[in-house]
């Protein structure tokens, strides 16, 4: 009889700080599926037509995966208004078979009444800002995200690339101050873990992911930097952002993007209608060899309530390539004449409930002749041979259109 009180002690001893452990620790599985179904369409390089001497514009079909994904998260108070908190996020290609483990947002960290920092993998502050006047209602991703000129989203930094989930990451989020957020982010560039592998000749860095580091970058004490200020208080948003690459794409060159925009809710007006305006302008500055290579950005949005979904209408347009960087490429900026390129995106959202979301838009890059621009989320090849001293027989750079009808399912 004594050994069974005996047992029962233990067990009631070790059962009391599981149980506690059980009430402070929180830990959720989440997710989401987007998949979309596209015709899109673009001059394509010399060489992969079925006529392998001349240039062709086919309208293709794609089935997409669209920022898909699988996580955890959790929380576990510390006591005293301090949380250890921790999320482990993963790619899911709905489309195909493959993966990325942790390779979104990925961190540790801890928060209280005085923010929250965090170190991992994540998304540069400059991305919270997209959100103010980008294609919310389709949750900024496929071919439908208003990041393919804004930005240069498609490239990764080691491309040149802003608002990109950058590896070896520091980050501190302020708490909300009346309606005032900040973040501050730092990556250190550096080779530990699995970084992006092996530098492509002059160090450019662009032979793996690109938006980790790489033992050359740290060599040479290449780093990023990027910050962000939020007002989001009532119908009213403003935004600002900087993001800085130093010595990311080569030594001795520095690139700086800083974008400022603003949206405003108007409600219901006449009509029954809803209306919300967002506007966006960006000035980006990379270093080059033979000088800066800079470029001027801006955008307008519409975001109309129509009959249970959104409209979203959007037009943005990057200016020709400026500077004594002539001829020099970074993505699809370059500098000189017919460098330009304009987006135009109409798309309606609906919600069949709150966890499945219906979606169709139609998107267009105008390319200027020299512009070589593309999709920011899921790229599609477009010729980008073409330039200033480009014989008569060469088209121009390719304009990518698409059509798309996509369906998103949260969890």
């Amino acid at each position: 009889m004594n050994k069974k009180l005996v047992a029962l002690a233990l067990a009631g001893a070790f059962a009391l700080p599981l149980a506690a452990q059980a009430q402070t620790a929180n830990v959720t599985l989440y997710g989401r599926l987007n998949v979309d179904f596209e015709f899109v369409k673009g001059t394509q390089p010399l060489g992969v037509c079925p006529d392998p001497t001349s240039y062709c514009n086919p309208t293709v079909n794609r089935l997409s995966s669209n920022s898909s994904r699988l996580g955890v998260r959790g929380t576990e108070s510390l006591g005293g208004g301090l949380n250890a908190i921790f999320q482990i996020e993963s790619s899911i290609n709905g489309d195909t078979n493959a993966g990325n483990l942790g390779g979104r947002e990925t961190f540790v960290g801890l928060q209280g009444s005085w923010g929250k920092f965090t170190m991992g993998r994540f998304l540069m502050p400059q991305d919270d800002v997209h959100a103010v006047f980008g294609n919310a209602p389709t949750l900024l991703t496929s071919i439908l995200s208003t990041a393919d000129l804004w930005a240069q989203g498609t490239l990764t930094k080691g491309q040149g690339g802003f608002d990109a989930r950058t590896g070896n990451s520091l980050r501190y989020d302020t708490p909300n101050m009346a309606g005032f957020t900040a973040a501050l982010q730092y990556s250190t560039r550096d080779s530990s873990g699995n970084a992006d592998g092996t530098d492509a000749p002059g160090g450019l860095n662009q032979t793996g992911a690109g938006d980790n580091g790489s033992h050359t970058q740290e060599l040479r004490h290449a780093w990023v930097l990027g910050g962000n200020v939020i007002y989001a208080n009532g119908p009213l948003n403003l935004a600002g952002s900087f993001e800085k690459n130093h010595e990311v794409r080569a030594a001795g060159e520095s690139d700086l993007d800083w974008t400022l925009t603003g949206a405003y809710d108007f409600g219901t007006l006449m009509g029954g209608f809803g209306l919300r305006l967002g506007l966006v302008y960006e000035k980006s500055k990379y270093g080059t060899p033979t000088g800066d290579l800079t470029r001027d950005f801006w955008g307008a949005s519409a975001t109309v309530p129509v009959g249970g979904g959104k409209i979203y209408l959007f037009y943005g347009r990057a200016g020709n390539g400026k500077g004594a960087a002539d001829g020099t490429t970074v993505g699809g900026l370059v500098s000189g004449p017919e460098t330009s390129s304009k987006q135009w995106e109409l798309t309606y959202s609906y919600s069949l409930s709150p966890r499945t979301l219906l979606y169709t838009g139609y998107v267009k890059l105008n390319n200027d002749c020299n512009a070589k621009y593309t999709f920011n989320i899921n790229a599609y090849t477009i010729n980008t041979s073409h330039s200033t001293t480009s014989p008569s027989n060469v088209p121009c750079n390719g304009e990518p259109s698409g059509l798309l009808f996509g369906m998103v399912h949260f969890f």
